[in-house]
């Protein structure tokens, strides 16, 4: 069949077509990627392996081809982060299935995230991007102020990076998530230095750079996280949480248009981002764009009819001063309770 054929028919942009060859005990899979309306290549490769378990064979490959259509065309080298460290193709699947509902950025998405990642454990329990997935769900719920106890929670996020880097002491991903939790935990100082630790290991890292743009951000060291946070989105575009914390930035800054743009492009990316709109929030607060403002926070309560400002306020690490009392006014003002 023609490419273009097959990818009208399937309702697709992109066909991924391939061939096997076997000859004794040798076999070679070829692969490309086409992109059906352009007409063109996206990305090909050729593997060689012995024929000896077809079946391995068959789960290598697929993890492989899964970790390159990543890279050309959605998380870049977050894809081979998270297929570093298992052969376990079900692990990795269900490490992208969970990531598919974290980054949603609300309740309900994060628990099923939890689920997928508690499952991929559970298939490889030597893999440390397991972990450091789960701590971030746990970290989340703090962020959004759904937990009980968030001191449990971060206690259990601790425990879950703790073992992430004892399993893989040169991941930048596991010191970055270290970092956000002595982050939550009010120890900016520690923040600050797991996520430099972070960055020395991985300064490709789009995590690392959030990490440690974020943890400059919530210790009002502003003017210095914002070339972090501008390399995180242009190593990861589609990582809703770099916008979040860019547009803080932008707003600290005065730069209220850039901080609006970057926040909607979060929203883009996931439509229910509670984290989203709150930023949101503030800088049209901040903008004197009082009715959006307003808008905006009727939007959180849609989606959070459950939603605290007095929460929020206690899980959010900013160092206590005028800056941050002049922030939360802002959330009032527009109607946030």
């Amino acid at each position: 069949m023609q490419i273009r054929q097959v990818a009208e028919d399937l309702g697709v942009q992109y066909v991924l077509e391939g061939s096997v060859r076997r000859s004794a005990d040798a076999v070679r899979v070829t692969a490309q990627l086409i992109d059906a309306i352009k007409g063109h290549h996206v990305w090909s490769d050729r593997y060689d392996r012995s024929v000896k378990d077809i079946f391995a064979l068959q789960d290598e490959i697929t993890m492989k081809i899964l970790t390159e259509l990543q890279v050309k065309l959605t998380e870049g080298e977050t894809a081979r982060i998270h297929a570093k460290g298992t052969n376990n193709l079900q692990a990795y699947l269900k490490l992208l299935e969970g990531d598919g509902y974290r980054h949603q950025n609300n309740q309900e998405a994060n628990a099923a995230a939890k689920r997928f990642y508690r499952e991929s454990m559970a298939l490889d329990p030597q893999y440390a991007a397991a972990y450091v997935a789960l701590a971030g769900t746990h970290i989340l719920d703090v962020w959004l102020g759904v937990s009980d106890s968030p001191k449990e929670m971060l206690s259990s996020a601790m425990q879950l990076a703790q073992k992430a880097v004892e399993l893989d002491n040169d991941s930048a991903e596991a010191y970055g998530v270290l970092s956000a939790v002595f982050l939550l935990m009010r120890q900016h100082e520690k923040a600050i230095e797991g996520s430099e630790r972070a960055v020395a290991l991985d300064p490709s890292s789009a995590m690392a750079l959030l990490n440690l743009g974020m943890s400059l951000n919530y210790s009002w060291r502003i003017e210095e996280a914002v070339p972090f946070l501008q390399r995180a989105v242009r190593l990861n575009p589609f990582f809703p949480y770099v916008y979040h914390h860019l547009g803080s930035a932008y707003r600290e800054t005065g730069r209220y248009e850039e901080g609006i743009a970057a926040l909607k492009k979060a929203l883009q990316l996931a439509p229910n981002d509670v984290l989203a709109h709150i930023v949101l929030v503030s800088v049209y607060q901040y903008a004197g764009r009082k009715d959006e403002a307003r808008a905006t926070a009727a939007q959180i309560r849609r989606i959070d009819p459950n939603f605290s400002l007095e929460r929020f306020a206690r899980a959010t690490p900013w160092k206590e001063g005028p800056r941050r009392d002049r922030l939360m006014d802002a959330f009032r003002k527009a109607g946030l309770r």
